[in-house]
């Protein structure tokens, strides 16, 4: 095959490129920083996230997709064309590019992805929904006349969809995920403690402590911040029944958003779904205790997928290998 074919999973929090028979060879934060002054980008990625929080006036730090689409068209070219170049090492010839996005993203913000992507140097950009690739890096066959239910959980939006004979029977997307978590633990550790952290050290406490359900047996962790009356540093001691209490009211969100899916589910699937459970995918997924909350809301088996941050950039490897059997899967495409 002379045109390589690279899937990217274009995450508000992460992207994650897949090649075909390697998997997936790169996660890096979706966070670029740029010079102000010289206009010019000075890290991507990895590095780029390290600077968060640090820089001086001179340095801008970039989260070029919000809620899962293009909030900054250069910067995403830019971010784009850097994975690339980073992952072909040779680039002989243009790559087919395909991206996932979001079921709520508006036939602008696809039209956005397509030409970022094109701009970035490939050949052709296909687009596909989150959910049908989540689905199918999970292992669940989506061609199949069984209903099956899969939530894909990402950092700016969560993904619900009820599939059947490969396509989305209904589906929901909310503009809701991992970032509204750590804006919750921000804004709890100010209101109760007077603590002021930053986006890096409530990731750390939602990755380290984080649970969707009160424990007996609490984990606990120094957190380190800003006094919001002295102005002085301090460090506080909290556990996970704290983080519990702050984002209860994104997960009953999220609950909400599920409920209204399965009662817009055909019974016939819904009978499917309650004998399978509903699969939960993406990096928010894997916030401790969240099956379990979720199932003791619904009254329904719910299943953490194996790898769940990489099911979207598996899936596209999976259509990229067979795209002719998987058109339906593609929203748009660029020739």
């Amino acid at each position: 095959m002379l045109f390589p074919k690279i899937g990217l999973d274009l995450g508000t929090c992460n992207c994650v490129v897949f090649l075909p028979k390697k998997g997936v060879v790169l996660k890096e934060p979706s966070i670029v920083a740029v010079d102000r002054f010289e206009n010019k980008i000075l890290a991507v990625g990895k590095e780029a996230k390290e600077m968060v929080g640090k820089t001086p006036d001179s340095i801008k730090i970039f989260r070029p997709l919000k809620d899962g689409v293009i909030a900054n068209f250069k910067i995403t070219k830019a971010m784009i064309e850097y994975f690339i170049n980073k992952v072909l090492s040779f680039k002989i010839f243009k790559p087919d590019v395909l991206i996932g996005i979001p079921g709520s993203a508006t036939s602008t913000e696809k039209r956005a992805v397509i030409e970022a992507g094109l701009s970035a140097g490939s050949r052709n950009v296909y687009l596909a929904r989150q959910s049908i690739l989540a689905a199918l890096g999970a292992g669940i066959p989506i061609e199949s006349y069984s209903g099956n239910m899969v939530v894909d959980m990402g950092g700016g939006t969560t993904e619900i969809a009820v599939i059947s004979l490969g396509g989305i029977v209904c589906g929901e997307s909310i503009r809701t995920g991992g970032y509204k978590i750590d804006r919750a633990i921000i804004n709890y550790l100010k209101e109760k403690q007077n603590l002021l952290i930053g986006e890096q050290t409530a990731e750390e406490i939602k990755i380290k402590i984080g649970s969707a359900l009160l424990e007996k047996d609490k984990k606990e962790l120094i957190v380190k911040g800003r006094h919001q009356l002295s102005g002085l540093p301090r460090k506080i001691k909290i556990n996970s029944n704290d983080i519990c209490y702050a984002i209860n009211d994104i997960l009953e969100e999220m609950v909400a958003a599920i409920k209204k899916v399965l009662s817009q589910t055909p019974p016939e699937l819904a009978a499917d779904i309650i004998e399978k459970g509903i699969i939960l995918t993406g990096g928010t997924s894997q916030l401790r205790n969240l099956p379990r909350f979720f199932s003791k809301h619904l009254n329904i088996p719910v299943l953490l997928a194996k790898e769940p941050i990489f099911c979207v950039a598996k899936g596209t490897g999976i259509v990229l290998d067979s795209l002719s059997v998987y058109k339906k899967a593609l929203l748009l495409k660029r020739l």
